[in-house]
């Protein structure tokens, strides 16, 4: 089944674009299996969840950090993580520093932007984001590497809201790439499309989607 639904997703989707499988409360089996479709890039939504598996998995596999992470956490996977999708704070952007250098490791990571209806969800709003960038504390910061921007859309019905809340984050992207990372290849990077609407988001700019459930099922 893990095979033949990563075939199916593979096939339609654009070259530019990566698929992250979210194996977040998953078995180990089922991680194994798609890795051994020659599939690389996993998300987890838990550190310890995140480092329970990669400990016992194999080396090669990008590990992506997809749900809210506390500061207390990040020395857990500074060592190993491929990509921090949900940062939300400077605090937080600070702290993935500090672990980075004791790994002697530059981290790359995104910006997460509070794009949704649902008060619920974690992210920066554009000010914040402008408020980081232009603290000159910011410009010393030289084991993260900032290479795009994340979101999450409302969980509704509404394609026109959805869409709307991802043209939003593009948007988002479009001007902090023009003012803060002109000069920067790296900043490249919109997370943005879970299963149910990663077509939605890809027809809006995305270019890492998050897909968990047309995977590997539907969480028991």
């Amino acid at each position: 089944m893990i095979r033949d639904n990563l075939s199916i997703i593979n096939a339609n989707l654009p070259e530019t674009v990566e698929l992250i499988a979210v194996s977040k409360t998953k078995p180990i089996g089922d991680v194994k299996e798609a890795y051994n479709c020659g599939h690389r890039h996993f998300g987890e939504n838990k550190v310890q969840e995140l480092v329970n598996k990669a400990q016992v998995l194999p080396e090669d596999i990008s590990w992506h950090l997809i749900g809210h992470l506390q500061t207390n956490k990040v020395k857990h996977i500074a060592s190993f993580i491929h990509l921090i999708h949900s940062v939300d704070s400077f605090k937080l952007l600070k702290e993935i520093n500090k672990q980075a250098a004791k790994h002697m490791r530059v981290v790359n990571c995104l910006l997460q932007f509070h794009i949704a209806e649902e008060s619920s969800k974690y992210g920066l709003e554009l000010p914040d984001a402008i408020n980081i960038l232009d603290d000159p504390e910011f410009s010393t910061l030289d084991n993260i590497n900032i290479t795009g921007v994340m979101g999450m859309a409302s969980f509704v019905n509404d394609d026109d809201q959805i869409r709307n809340e991802f043209r939003s984050l593009k948007n988002t992207f479009d001007q902090l790439k023009l003012n803060y990372f002109k000069n920067n290849p790296d900043f490249k990077e919109i997370s943005m499309g879970m299963s149910g609407d990663y077509q939605l988001a890809i027809d809006e700019g995305s270019t890492i989607i998050r897909v968990g459930s047309i995977i590997f099922g539907h969480r028991q």
